[in-house]
């Protein structure tokens, strides 16, 4: 039997089209005893990092004995006198590194290319100028890897039309290290063999075989199926080609491969497969017309491919040919950290050559922050050749002195000058860190963004998100606004000294001006060098059996009720699919093993079809920077963005993976409190005229813990909810470290301490300490351990742990890491007895730890939003009609959280007004009286230009006095008949002195009032502006008679509030529930958003 690989591969990331799960296809060429396969998937590389990623774990065994040995063998080759002995060692090493190699799997990573017919950048109406030919290219090697991607990039980005196409201006461009095959029927040389185009055929040939020489291979494939259901036409064009195929490959000396157009991993896989195609082309099952596979593109077995290809031995061989040339390769690299531009002023590389020797830069790069030496010889030339060797150290130095200028320049704005001890070794420290990790460029581009939102673009940055803001260089940077050292947040939950790892800051911004700050991010660093990151959607089990269901034509009543016995969670399964919520559910396995045959097939093809991926997506808040460009590193495709329609860069590798490439991730992130924040500072400056600096408030104002301790914080950030609002009331804080506990514990798991912690702090439970010494750290929470903080910071002044240790206890600790525990438990009670602690007192401690750890928060993070937090609880307490216009505006697409609010206001005192063409502004405003304006733009039917256009006039001119003013001044082209009838039925006119219903009065002629007053409006600026431009005209003379606005009769109160909510989404004016006011007021206690969290209504 001839060996054989498989060349040409689909996996589900071919989307709606391959049924193949990575796992599965390795899996099985593994036991197969194949040594490769390729993934070729159709026009995109999606799936190749996860491809390359579980191949390298299947190869973890030979790749270790590779490594074990090459590390003796190095020493052994090094020598200049090696003694026979060591000669013999080193054959026998060699022999097992060739051993080791191969034994490896080989991932082969490809991609079935779209060809374009006419050029990449023809985008003719033709179905053929749309579609592009197949054409399989395999990566031999790195750099081939390189031009791949950087090809199936361009079919993105320069040659989308309809699917993404290269062309063979491109294949010329990028042809080194590429293997290429003619690939299906759809291939270039395939299609030209069936159209009779011999001549066309050969003349593509040669120009393949010119270009690629023995790398440039003719595909044989062959799909026989006698299976009624399946496409039996594709055989005998397979058969013609082959036969052209063959000619053509004996006479231009080209070899032949055989492969199978591999699209689902088993033969039964077929009629599952045969489903996700219906559902990719909307087609029903029995539709005679649809799409059809041959049903014969499994993965089939060597001893299948051999028996389909007995006449051919040699195109089997050939796929071995393929493999071995190949070479086994990494897709992976160390940190490609992006260029911050530092001022020549400064200094350069080139002048840090001139003053700073290389042993200099050992010496710095390999000691600790106060120049000890830390590190053996040995240790110090890895930890120079890991960070890049001494010409990334040039550069990484240039960046670190200046991260150093700019952090205590700013170190002494928020300190003082000069600076305290404390401070100075904190900076010196974390800055050492930063340094010898090679991530200082990283702190120089966040601080860059961050400067330039919050001074060049007018965004509100938030203070910080996450284990960052433990640190004081961060804070100094004015990355983070919450002082590290203030609130004893530590720089090691961020970076763990002992354990390089990229740096991960994210960024809150409002979320207007997050938008602005990407696209500042990507004029500055160039739109090839900035990209989103892909996100890929899976079939989840109910939508699998929906999606099943409706190829198969199962009644829509049916689908649902099978879904719906999907159960949300079955006991004692994190995870779980199909096949166990049919075991578990009864009426499922009666369905599934049922004599209805449309269910029982819905549900069983839909367990073939669950998980599979179904759709990409973006990243929320993920954008890579690169040095380079991205598809230097990474290929990238195109997505549309939401918010603007633009076409943005985006990675084909998704989040998980990405940074495994070099690539560097930051996360920018929108957060709608920062923009009600900001809209609130803007309304009390349009109303007080104050100037609010909100990022210098007291923290110690009374009227904001007034508020937190009656609980009145609907609307405030984090602390709104009805259970939380019920222990406010209970702890009654004073100071700002119980919001943080507060904002800490109120999660699954630690709640269940919150009671202790409130009687805690009211003396009502005696606060204990197990050591004298722990009250140091745990006085702020009343002796609870309720931060990861304050078991690292524990762990060092009761067993001298150092900073890396207590970080990698923190870690171990909340993702149960048992032997990593059991271990540093080892460590914790020597140095706790060492310090003259008791055995029995420490295995306390460590067993209080153990419990509380995996529920123990991270205090930076909830430092900083409690910050923010108080924030919106100042302005609500201070400014609260200001405050509450601006979470009214900020609400207007949800009418649930605008009908709360507004009862928010009603219990505050303040009146939510109707809209007024006379008082409203776009948003939610305020008036002269603290009273709250219903914004023009909440009502349907009247756009942002109309209703700018009316604020405008305004402005400019005064107020309306009447509606026939109004008509006379606005643009009716902005705000035309229709925007008119929208604020009429609202209620915007109601101060002018017309009714609503008077906009509806028939004149009798079949015209409504409303049409009339368009018409004199029209009529009136038209003889305006005739007048204004005659030669002896003044507009002050137009003249034309006002019609008349007849009397009717009043709508009731119903009708009324009805056009009200149908424009609005609420009742406005009155509510019809009115006239029972008193009893709901003084008989009902509780409101029906209330009841969603029971719990907190105990003992109402």
């Amino acid at each position: 039997m001839e060996p054989f690989v498989h060349l040409h591969v689909h996996t589900q990331y071919s989307l709606l089209d391959g049924q193949a799960s990575i796992d599965a296809l390795i899996d099985k060429a593994y036991k197969d005893g194949m040594r490769a396969i390729a993934v070729t998937d159709h026009g995109v590389m999606f799936g190749i990092k996860e491809f390359f990623n579980k191949v390298n774990k299947k190869n973890g065994k030979p790749l270790g004995e590779i490594k074990e040995a090459e590390k003796e063998l190095k020493p052994l080759l090094e020598k200049e006198n090696p003694t026979d002995e060591e000669l013999r060692r080193v054959e026998e090493l060699r022999g097992r590194v060739a051993e080791a190699k191969a034994a490896i799997f080989k991932p082969i990573l490809g991609c079935e290319c779209y060809c374009a017919r006419h050029g990449r950048h023809s985008k003719l109406a033709s179905r053929d100028d749309r579609s592009g030919w197949h054409l399989i290219v395999l990566a031999k090697n790195k750099n081939g890897y390189k031009n791949l991607i950087k090809m199936v990039s361009l079919s993105w980005t320069e040659g989308f039309y309809g699917r993404p196409r290269i062309d063979k201006e491109l294949l010329e461009r990028y042809h080194e290290d590429l293997i290429v095959c003619s690939a299906c029927l759809g291939g270039e040389i395939p299609q030209l063999i069936m159209q009779g185009k011999l001549a066309e055929a050969e003349e593509s040939v040669l120009w393949f075989k010119n270009l690629f020489g023995e790398d440039y291979y003719l595909e044989l494939q062959r799909h026989e199926t006698h299976d009624p259901n399946a496409d039996r036409t594709i055989f005998p064009h397979q058969q013609e080609v082959n036969k052209v195929l063959v000619e053509l490959a004996r006479k231009h000396d080209i070899k032949l491969i055989a492969t199978n157009d591999v699209h689902f991993v088993n033969a039964d896989d077929a009629e599952a497969h045969d489903r996700l195609i219906c559902l990719s082309t909307g087609k029903d099952l029995d539709d005679p017309k649809r799409m059809r596979y041959s049903k014969q593109e499994w993965m089939k077995t060597t001893a299948e491919m051999n028996a389909i290809f007995a006449d051919h031995p040699e195109a089997l061989r050939n796929t071995l040919e393929v493999a071995d040339k190949v070479e086994f390769y990494s897709i992976d690299s160390g940190p490609i950290m992006p260029t911050f531009a530092i001022p020549a002023e400064f200094g350069t590389e080139e002048s840090y050559r001139e003053r700073f020797t290389e042993r200099d830069l050992f010496d710095e790069f390999t000691r600790d922050e106060n120049g000890n030496v830390v590190m053996g010889e040995e240790e110090a030339n890895a930890k120079v050749k890991k960070l890049g060797g001494y010409d990334k150290l040039y550069r990484i130095k240039l960046e670190a002195d200046y991260l150093a200028k700019l952090t205590y320049d700013g170190a002494r704005r928020l300190y003082g000058d000069p600076l305290s001890a404390e401070v100075s070794e904190r900076l010196n420290f974390e800055l050492h860190i930063m340094k010898t990790m090679g991530f200082p460029g990283y702190f120089l581009i966040v601080q860059d963004f961050i400067r330039a939102a919050r001074e060049e673009l007018g965004v509100s940055v938030g203070p910080g998100r996450g284990s960052a803001a433990g640190s004081a260089v961060a804070y100094c940077l004015g990355i983070t606004k919450i002082d590290p050292i203030k609130y004893d947040l530590l720089f090691e939950r961020f970076l763990n000294p002992d354990r390089i790892s990229l740096p991960d800051i994210d960024t809150d911004f409002d979320d207007d001006g997050r938008g602005e700050v990407l696209r500042w991010v990507t004029e500055k660093y160039g739109a090839e060098r900035v990209a989103h990151i892909i996100t890929y959607g899976t079939m989840a089990t109910k939508s699998a059996i929906k999606d099943v269901a409706r190829v198969q034509k199962l009644p829509l009543a049916e689908s649902n009720r099978l879904a719906k016995l999907v159960p949300d969670k079955i006991p004692d399964m994190k995870k779980f699919k199909l096949a166990d919520a049919i075991n578990y559910v009864p009426e499922l396995r009666e369905a599934a093993n049922g004599s209805d045959p449309l269910a029982r097939d819905t549900l069983k093809y839909a367990q073939k079809l669950e998980g599979n991926v179904r759709n990409t997506g973006v990243h929320a808040c993920g954008v890579i920077i690169g040095r380079y460009d991205i598809s230097d590193v990474v290929p990238v495709c195109t997505a549309k963005d939401k918010d603007t329609g633009e076409e943005m860069l985006v990675t084909q590798y998704e989040g998980s993976v990405i940074e495994e490439t070099g690539l560097i991730k930051m996360d920018f992130l929108g957060l709608k409190t920062l923009s009600i924040i900001k809209e609130a500072v803007e309304n009390i400056r349009l109303t007080t005229g104050e100037e609010l600096d909100i990022d210098h408030i007291s923290l110690e104002d009374p009227a904001t813990y007034k508020l937190y301790c009656e609980g009145r914080t609907t609307g405030t950030f984090q602390f709104e909810s009805a259970g939380m609002q019920k222990y406010l009331k209970e702890l009654r804080p004073s100071k700002f470290e119980d919001l943080i506990a507060m904002n800490a514990l109120y999660r699954p798991g630690p709640m269940d301490y919150i009671p202790s912690f409130i009687a805690r702090k009211h003396g009502d439970e005696e606060i204990k300490y197990d050591i004298p010494v722990m009250e140091r750290y745990l006085k702020d929470t009343y002796g609870i351990t309720v931060y990861q903080e304050q078991v690292m910071l524990l762990s060092r002044l009761l067993a001298d742990f150092t900073r890396g240790e207590s970080d990698t206890l923190r870690k171990a600790m909340g993702k149960k890491q048992i032997e990593k525990m059991n271990h540093l438990k080892s460590k914790f009670m020597a140095g706790g007895q060492a310090n003259g602690y008791k055995e029995e007192t420490l295995n306390k401690i460590w067993a209080d730890w153990e419990k509380f750890a995996s529920y123990a928060f991270n205090k930076s993070h909830a430092t900083c939003y409690s910050w923010v937090a108080y924030q919106t609880a100042y302005l609500k307490a201070n400014y609260p009609s200001e405050y509450m216009a601006a979470v009214l505006s900020r609400s207007l697409s949800n009418i649930t959280d605008i009908t709360k609010f507004m009862d928010e206001c009603r219990a505050m005192g303040i009146q939510v007004l109707g809209p007024d063409v006379n008082e409203s502004v776009l948003k939610f405003g305020v008036d002269k009286n603290k009273n709250i304006r219903f914004g023009l733009g909440a009502i349907k039917g009247v756009g942002e230009s109309a209703v700018q256009n009316i604020i405008d006039e305004r402005r400019k001119n005064g107020p309306y006095k009447s509606i026939f003013d109004f008509v006379e001044r606005v643009n009716l082209t902005a705000c035309n008949k229709k925007n008119i009838e929208s604020l009429a039925l609202a209620g915007a006119f109601d101060n002018l002195g017309i009714q609503r219903e008077q906009f509806f009065v028939d004149n009798g002629k079949g015209e409504s009032f409303l049409d009339v007053l368009a018409r004199y409006g029209n009529k009136y600026q038209m003889d305006k502006s005739t007048a204004a431009n005659s030669l002896f005209g003044d507009d002050a003379f137009v003249s034309i008679a006002k019609p008349e606005i007849s009397k009717c009769e009043r709508w009731s109160d119903l009708e009324r509030l009805n056009k009200e909510k149908e424009l609005v989404g609420i009742y406005l004016s009155a509510h019809p529930l009115d006239p029972y006011r008193i009893i709901l007021t003084y008989v009902c206690n509780t409101g029906a958003s209330e009841l969603a969290d029971r719990d907190a209504l105990r003992g109402r």
